[in-house]
């Protein structure tokens, strides 16, 4: 089949376009692509140093709400009246425990544990949109190397037909404009070939970007289109995607940190009590049986009146809270929205891939036909030029429906949350 022939030369063209021979290229599966980007890209290591400082804000949190170890040491040296020179020396070595805080400290250490799993959230997440993003710009390199054949084998049919109509020209059975026309032709095919290889250049940068490969890098990309069926209704996609989509998860997450948030403004209108015990001595480096003391205290602080400083936290808190729930509510919807978009996007390439088919043969046929009328003199140039843009459009609308299909297949895929698994740093 002609249209298999151009495929096989697309994946050839592919590696002559990136500057190496077909031996010399990096292959590259699709699975591997997206494994190298998981762990090359620097904006997957940023998002993952996030986690870092979530577990260390939760450390700090804790550490508020324990035991605080003080110590302390002077030294003086002083004189008075003409006397010797007297020195002095005190010590002093204190631990103090928070008792009651209202429940501040203990709304920050949960907030802190909610931080962290959103920390690893948004690690999850960036992994699944980083995969969409390798997938859809290895198909788009895919696409591009395809339409290049198609390009490069509409240039191939002018420049024949250009050929076919300056013979026959010299023989007297064609007009010059049919020649000038040819020439026309045979040049814009040779613009969008053009056009067509720098779309391919374009995108494999792209790819090679994502990946964090050298940009000079030549590569062969090993896996192409193969349909495989999507089974499940919208319905079902979006009851997945609201069950697991990570920005839900962590919409709810920050949910709960704000309504922590109010609960320790509030807090801010209670009391505080704190546990202090300390050891202290002078005059010498190490404490004797003579010469120290020991202190205990209880400590309760209480602002009566901070002038609306607290009523300002709350009021703020409160705000923030608002901003989460209807944070929560936005995002729900636009993830409805995607879903069911590309959900329909990818349906509707599924049909035009299973249509384009037959186009294809039946414009293949058309171009023949009137081609062998041409050369017999009973066909016009306007017949040639018709069957061949209907026959470029034909391989090109396939190729399109093709990796259409897979890119909202891929797509719909990462609107519902399907995890990643990665194992490229294993």
């Amino acid at each position: 089949m002609r249209l298999k022939g151009l495929v096989l030369g697309g994946v050839l063209a592919g590696c002559l376009l990136a500057q190496g021979a077909v031996g010399s290229c990096m292959e590259l599966p699709l699975e591997t692509a997206v494994q190298l980007a998981l762990k090359n890209n620097p904006d997957v290591l940023i998002t993952q140093l996030g986690e870092e400082t979530a577990k260390a804000s939760l450390r700090q949190a804790r550490g508020q709400n324990s035991f605080s170890w003080k110590a302390s040491s002077s030294f003086s040296r002083s004189e008075s009246n003409s006397k010797d020179w007297e020195n002095g020396n005190s010590n002093k070595i204190s631990v103090s425990l928070p008792l009651y805080s209202g429940g501040a400290n203990q709304n920050s250490i949960k907030s802190g544990e909610l931080g962290v799993d959103i920390a690893r959230l948004k690690t999850e997440r960036k992994w699944e949109t980083t995969r969409l993003a390798v997938i859809q710009a290895y198909y788009d390199t895919l696409e591009a190397q395809k339409k290049i054949a198609v390009y490069q084998d509409t240039v191939d049919k002018y420049q024949q037909h250009l050929t076919n109509v300056e013979q026959l020209y010299g023989a007297g059975s064609k007009a010059k404009i049919d020649v000038l026309r040819s020439q026309v032709e045979l040049s814009n095919a040779r613009q969008e070939l053009i056009k067509g290889k720098n779309s391919y250049d374009n995108n494999l940068s792209t790819l090679r970007s994502l990946i964090y490969v050298d940009s000079s890098e030549p590569l062969e990309l090993t896996d192409d289109f193969s349909y495989t069926a999507f089974d499940g209704d919208v319905g079902e996609c979006l009851s997945y995607a609201l069950d697991n989509r990570k920005e839900i998860l962590m919409d709810n997450y920050q949910l709960q940190q704000k309504e922590l948030a109010v609960r320790t403004a509030k807090a801010g209108y209670g009391p505080t009590v704190d546990l202090s015990v300390g050891a202290g001595w002078s005059k010498q480096v190490l404490p004797d049986g003579d010469n120290h003391e020991y202190t205990a205290s209880l400590g309760v602080s209480w602002n009566i009146f901070d002038s609306g400083i607290t009523a300002g936290k709350v009021d703020a808190a409160k705000a923030e809270l608002a901003i989460a729930q209807a944070t929560l509510a936005k995002d729900r919807n636009d993830i409805d929205l995607a879903v069911r978009k590309d959900y329909n996007s990818m349906r509707e390439a599924e049909e035009r891939f299973n249509s384009t088919q037959t186009a294809v043969k039946q414009a293949e046929e058309d171009f023949f036909i009137a081609q062998e009328k041409y050369k017999a003199g009973e066909g016009i140039m306007l017949d040639i030029i018709d069957a061949q843009e209907a026959l470029s459009t034909a391989r090109h609308n396939y190729i399109s429906a093709q990796y259409d299909y897979a890119r909202y297949k891929a797509a719909l895929e990462s609107d519902m949350g399907l995890a990643v698994e990665y194992t490229a740093g294993k």
